[in-house]
């Protein structure tokens, strides 16, 4: 892409961005890809969130809700850093005594570097929401012949500030996860990639369904990226929210394979290793096309749309 192509794409990005700013539909907060958000982008978050538990009632989901971060340890063992360091982010604190303490103040009455005395805490921001699940599941022993269905949703980091709106910094994603026999993962899967095109379409929302890959860091995450490409591991759903930028990924469908079940000594019933699988919905990225595709006043939106998000 030649560099008016890519000023221009940033620049439509921006727009949209200065439009929800200056509507108070987000609230700016002094760092990119970090915002509040205002009354109305959480009246639109809460109607989707809703929707989604709806979409997923008649499963018997084990409904767990975990906090921003998670046990560093269980971080550390997940693998997480060997894909994806570019994103993490740990959750450093003073430790210090009180010289230390004021050596800490001068620095900052100074304007210097105040946090190279700050040692890594035991918890770290949670980078998906369904890290936790895996280590809760094992904890528990064996699957039961049915295997797992795991309805979880967290506030999750990304360290990749961005002044797209839809690439934001801090995020809530909400998720179904599935574990159990590789039958019963790519069941659960096709059958949600059905029902979140309904579920989209309902919205009155333009999409595709793709192959995709995480974004793995480095050269042998190339290899990683081809490999799940290769073995349609990740399905991702698209819409359009950006003017002059590629379709925001709102949905995702994954396969782990027998990735998490290694990792964690989860077995289905006969004692083979558990796969897993999840589809996960981000709400912020779906809000943002909402309000872009139907404008910044919910009010004036398609009545069957509004009917699908707030029901009476």
């Amino acid at each position: 892409m030649s560099d008016v192509g890519a000023g221009s794409a940033a620049d439509a990005s921006t727009a949209f961005l200065d439009r929800l700013l200056k509507a108070g539909v987000l609230i700016p907060m002094g760092a990119d890809g970090v915002y509040g958000r205002g009354a109305v982008f959480e009246h639109i978050l809460e109607g989707l969130d809703a929707l989604a538990t709806r979409a997923g009632a008649g499963d018997g989901a084990e409904r767990v809700r975990f906090p921003p971060v998670m046990v560093r340890r269980h971080f550390e063992h997940s693998g997480y850093m060997k894909g994806f360091p570019q994103l993490a982010g740990t959750i450093h604190c003073f430790c210090g005594d009180e010289r230390a303490h004021r050596a800490l103040l001068r620095c900052m009455e100074a304007g210097e570097d105040w946090t190279t005395g700050q040692a890594a805490s035991d918890v770290v921001l949670t980078p998906a929401a369904c890290y936790e699940v895996y280590p809760m599941l094992a904890a528990r022993g064996g699957l039961p012949e049915a295997g797992a269905l795991v309805d979880v949703m967290s506030w999750c980091f990304r360290h990749e500030p961005s002044t797209e709106p839809t690439r934001m910094q801090l995020f809530r994603m909400r998720e179904y996860v599935r574990v159990g026999t590789p039958a019963q993962v790519e069941a659960f899967r096709m059958d949600w990639m059905q029902r979140a095109v309904a579920l989209i379409e309902s919205l009155g929302l333009p999409h595709t369904i793709e192959v995709a890959n995480d974004p793995f860091f480095g050269r042998p995450g190339k290899l990683q990226a081809d490999i799940q490409r290769s073995q349609q591991l990740k399905f991702e759903l698209l819409v359009p929210v950006n003017d002059g930028a590629e379709p925001t990924a709102c949905l995702s469908f994954n396969d782990h394979q027998n990735h998490f079940g290694a990792l964690w000594g989860v077995a289905t019933p006969d004692g083979a290793v558990a796969h897993s699988g999840c589809v996960a919905f981000g709400l912020e990225r779906l809000t943002l096309a909402l309000l872009r595709r139907h404008g910044l006043d919910p009010a004036t939106w398609p009545t069957p749309v509004r009917g699908v998000l707030w029901r009476p």
